[in-house]
């Protein structure tokens, strides 16, 4: 592997949110290579505790839906707001397909929960390299109503969900992007 490109890969990473998404559709087999290079993350003690729940296509619609419900449902009526509203119901149904990024805490591995949350978020860094590879627009948003949605997502008393990850093609092309200097962030002993 070429150090150069590795990198090239790594700092051309962007959050690509829905509204720039085009019409194209992921394919199955697409999706199963980002998931499967997110399987390939670290992870304490070889848990694997990422869970993903896969909407596409028709389904897209029931997951609208429930954030559109949860925004009403749980937003005091003078913060309500129906650009915002609006906003939240069209993510999904911009996107190619959305994730629900669910994190399995077996009961019966001594393991602390921070830890198996940052190997979750390793499997999200690898699917978003993965995705950035392959010209697919993604984003982690992670709102309170899809944090608050076991029932919806059907999670068990071991799980949660950190959150949803959106994909998409898009026709933007690279976007700029800015990081201090990292001697700002180091300290040498």
């Amino acid at each position: 592997m070429n150090i150069n490109d590795l990198t090239q890969l790594i700092k051309s990473r962007r959050s690509i949110f829905p509204a720039m998404y085009n019409d194209r559709a992921i394919d199955r087999e697409t999706i199963l290579t980002i998931l499967e290079n997110g399987n390939w993350a670290p992870n304490h003690r070889k848990t694997e505790p990422w869970r993903f729940k896969i909407y596409q296509g028709e389904s897209l619609k029931s997951l609208s839906v429930y954030l559109g419900e949860y925004y009403k449902n749980n937003t005091p009526a003078e913060k309500y707001s129906e650009i915002k509203y609006n906003k939240t119901i069209g993510k999904p149904l911009k996107s190619a397909c959305v994730i629900a990024l669910c994190l399995y805490d077996d009961p019966h591995v001594n393991i602390p929960l921070w830890e198996q949350r940052a190997a979750l978020a390793c499997a999200v860094q690898n699917m978003w390299l993965t995705c950035t590879s392959l010209g697919i627009g993604s984003y982690w948003s992670s709102p309170k109503s899809i944090i608050s949605a076991s029932e919806f997502l059907g999670l068990s008393q071991h799980e949660e969900c950190l959150g949803l990850f959106y994909m998409g093609y898009t026709d933007i092309g690279s976007l700029p992007a800015k990081r201090g200097p990292i001697e700002d962030k180091i300290e040498w002993k």
